[in-house]
């Protein structure tokens, strides 16, 4: 969010505080799909089960020791700008943001087969990280990188919060599954031969039979993990790649 000087009155924030604080509970809507975000306002909100995606970069305090600035940018942009290609190729897709190396969405998701679909952009997700290191290594990159991949499914509030009047806002999403999905990620291709993929009981619970084949409990971290790849994507890595 760009900002754009507005004089600060306490009296205004005040009188804010309690328009905020007193709306009726009633304006906050159950819904199958989280909608479109110009339904939100200012006073209003939307419960819905939905998924989340989060992808991030393992050790990633550590790149700056290994490339200087300039390289680290179009390493990052390089990552970002394909990861968020991905998610926002998943028609499901409601919100994506980025934060920091992470790259996250939510996608509505009322049907297993759409948690199945979003495990396949999952998939889609993990081999870019193989044509990326590919590439990398290829453009003078010697330290590959590593990335944690969260799924996650639960029920969301999406709201509207900003400056009232301002044009400065965004969509905030609270709830455990975004939060769920980060931390999934955080456990990802942490340590070796630790898988990159990270499910959570729900998500994996409402995949196919086919799907479910694909995926290991795990006791120790109390959910489910796996190294899937997309086959195409796959495919063409190893013709064009080793």
């Amino acid at each position: 969010m760009d900002s754009n000087f507005k004089t600060y009155s306490y009296l205004s924030s005040f009188a804010r505080l309690d328009d905020i604080l007193t709306q009726s509970q009633s304006n906050y809507e159950e819904v199958k799909e989280l909608p479109d975000r110009d339904r939100l306002t200012y006073s209003n909100g939307f419960y819905a089960y939905c998924s989340a995606l989060f992808v991030d970069i393992r050790d990633s305090s550590k790149l700056p020791d290994v490339y200087r600035r300039p390289a680290l940018a179009k390493l990052y942009r390089a990552y970002i700008s394909e990861m968020v290609a991905i998610m926002n190729g998943d028609e499901r897709a409601r919100e994506i943001n980025i934060v920091g190396d992470g790259v996250w969405g939510v996608f509505n998701t009322p049907l297993k087969q759409h948690i199945d679909g979003l495990f396949s952009t999952a998939a889609r997700a993990n081999s870019l990280v193989k044509v990326l290191n590919y590439k990398l290594d290829k453009a003078g990159y010697s330290t590959p990188i590593k990335v944690g991949i969260g799924m996650a499914y639960g029920r969301a509030l999406m709201i509207k919060a900003g400056y009232s009047g301002s044009g400065i806002a965004d969509v905030v999403y609270m709830g455990d599954v975004v939060n769920a999905a980060a931390k999934l990620a955080a456990q990802g291709s942490n340590g070796f031969g630790v898988p990159p993929m990270m499910i959570d009981d729900l998500f994996a619970s409402n995949l196919n039979e086919s799907n479910t084949k694909l995926v290991t409990k795990d006791w120790a971290r109390g959910c489910y993990t796996a190294n899937v790849v997309n086959t195409a994507m796959n495919d063409w890595y190893e013709e064009n790649c080793t």
